[in-house]
């Protein structure tokens, strides 16, 4: 926490060191409230995925934590876009720098809800094999062992490695405002891609994708705000591994109907695995809307920027 606030200190002289001639004191002043006021609501915003929950470690790489952490993105983007109209600063006069990454961005948000529909696509088929080995167990039970073979990772998004080498705005800012939306884009930033990072490890059941994100957001200096629940997150999968908790009770109970199966006593097992397989269902009907849903909402946010950006350079 004091490093926390020394760091933020020293970003607070800089705006207020900023052209000082041509913007005084009380518009600075205007401005790192502003910037505080942003930073209040998204660390709150970050806090409340380990705060709802008594027993936080033990839900971090859930369906439940996933969708929290999905239910991140639209807020932070609120809180930046009241950050934008606070200090009267729209999109318009932006440096084309800040506006093609802010671009960028989205583009990026919806190449990786794609690669967590693949995640998905990846469970429901190892779902649906797992069902297909309960409809076989009555009169096929050596049949129904092949498909009740443990869920295993996926590989890594493809989407995550290109966004490594990828370059990002740096550099002299044409005025206080700049300084500060830029400053904000880049909390937003390593907030989303810290979101998809644990998002894609916990449905791909490795740890890459997130160990990749962390390294995304390592460039943004100014990146603070995820640290603390970041700093949980990574205890939980190095410690656990990034795999589903709902993926490992699934195998869990899979492993033992074939035990089961072994040992001529199939029906408790049976039973357990459908059960869960009912929740897991549930479960991943709820999560693909929620990205269904926040992808169509970034593609026409995005879009709706793109066409307001055209018609102004007309």
């Amino acid at each position: 926490m004091v490093l926390l606030v020394q760091k933020l200190s020293k970003f607070y002289s800089k705006l207020e060191n900023h052209h000082p001639h041509h913007h005084p004191r009380a518009e600075v002043d205007v401005l790192s409230a502003s910037l505080r006021a942003f930073r209040s609501d998204v660390s709150n915003y970050m806090n409340q995925l380990l705060s709802l929950n008594p027993k936080p470690r033990s839900e971090i790489l859930s369906f439940s934590w996933i969708q929290r952490c999905f239910q991140l993105l639209p807020l932070v983007n609120m809180a930046f876009l009241k950050l934008v109209e606070d200090i009267d600063y729209p999109m318009t006069s932006w440096e084309a720098a800040s506006l093609d990454q802010y671009l960028n961005f989205g583009l990026h948000l919806l190449e990786l809800l794609n690669s967590v529909s693949s995640s998905l696509s990846h469970l429901s088929q190892a779902r649906l094999s797992f069902a297909h080995g309960l409809a076989l167990l009555e009169n096929s039970p050596s049949v129904a062992l092949k498909h009740l073979k443990p869920i295993q990772p996926q590989s890594s998004s493809k989407d995550i490695k290109g966004l490594l080498h990828e370059q990002d705005c740096v550099g002299k800012f044409g005025s206080c405002k700049e300084r500060v939306i830029n400053e904000a884009m880049m909390e937003m930033k390593s907030i989303g891609f810290w979101v998809f990072g644990v998002v894609l490890a916990s449905l791909s059941g490795e740890t890459k994708p997130y160990l990749e994100m962390k390294q995304v957001i390592s460039r943004f200096n100014g990146a603070l705000l995820i640290d603390v629940v970041d700093s949980c997150v990574f205890d939980v999968i190095m410690e656990k591994g990034a795999t589903l908790k709902e993926v490992k009770e699934l195998n869990h109970a899979a492993g033992s109907l074939v035990s089961a199966i072994v040992s001529g006593e199939t029906s408790d097992a049976a039973m357990d695995l459908e059960e869960k397989l009912g929740v897991f269902e549930k479960e991943m009907d709820v999560l693909e809307k929620q990205a269904d849903t926040l992808f169509s909402k970034v593609l026409a946010t995005r879009n709706e920027q793109l066409h307001c950006v055209r018609q102004c350079k007309q």
